[in-house]
């Protein structure tokens, strides 16, 4: 598989392996690869958290019509 980067991130690939932290492009390649499939699993995990709070809210509605809404604004705000 051949990839092409912007010079920026070339240079910055560059920097790390010249950093001692990694042995060679493919290890900070595939660092990279694994931090997105991670945070990619963290936004699905608090997107499906969030929709079922969504539900959970939905379903614990009380639906009010519009004189007994208007008449618990009252009673909240005297």
């Amino acid at each position: 598989m051949n990839i092409s980067l912007t010079p920026t991130l070339e240079k910055f690939v560059q920097d790390k392996v010249a950093s001692g932290l990694y042995n060679s492009v493919s290890e900070v390649i595939r660092e990279a690869l694994r931090m997105m499939a991670s945070k990619d699993k963290i936004s699905q995990e608090r997107i499906a958290q969030l929709n079922k709070e969504i539900e959970e809210g939905w379903n614990d509605t009380v639906i009010l019509d519009g004189h007994s809404a208007m008449e618990n604004l009252i009673k909240k705000y005297e």
